[in-house]
């Protein structure tokens, strides 16, 4: 499975639209190659350059099998998917905005065999504990970012 973006390639600086110094909305994501089993997608962005450990800036999950990219500054997901909370109690989509220093920011993207049934509110954490036993295959893409000063 292969997760691209048109915004920037694997390794390279996001753009500030992107992020809590510009227009903080999401980049277009697109995937390919998902296993034919393929039930669902997951979706987390996270910073693991944190001061205080992973930063989670996006949960998505519960995506259609049948999706296979996320538009720019997506407001509506699909039918049937959910947006979990990230490091700030808040369900929705938060740009890089590192304290200091360049930071990786990672999108992970997960197929899952199943659809979760899930209690609200969901983090990082306990998606990931849900989907346990249950990931077919994973894609990552990652960007790089430091603050405008």
């Amino acid at each position: 499975m292969k997760l691209t973006s048109t915004a920037f390639a694997e390794g390279e600086l996001l753009d500030p639209k992107y992020t809590g110094d510009g227009e903080n909305i999401s980049p277009p994501l697109k995937w390919q190659k998902a296993p034919i089993n393929t039930k669902s997608f997951a979706l987390i962005y996270d910073d693991p350059d944190a001061p205080n450990g992973i930063w989670v800036h996006w949960v998505l999950y519960n995506l259609p099998a049948t999706t296979t990219s996320l538009i720019e500054d997506i407001r509506e997901l699909p039918a049937g998917a959910k947006v979990g909370i990230n490091t700030v109690s808040e369900a929705k989509y938060t740009g890089a905005y590192p304290p200091s220093g360049v930071h990786r920011y990672i999108f992970h993207l997960y197929a899952l065999d199943t659809q979760l049934l899930l209690e609200q509110p969901v983090d990082s954490a306990s998606l990931k504990q849900a989907m346990s036993g249950h990931i077919l295959e994973t894609a990552t893409l990652m960007g790089r970012y430091s603050r405008i000063k």
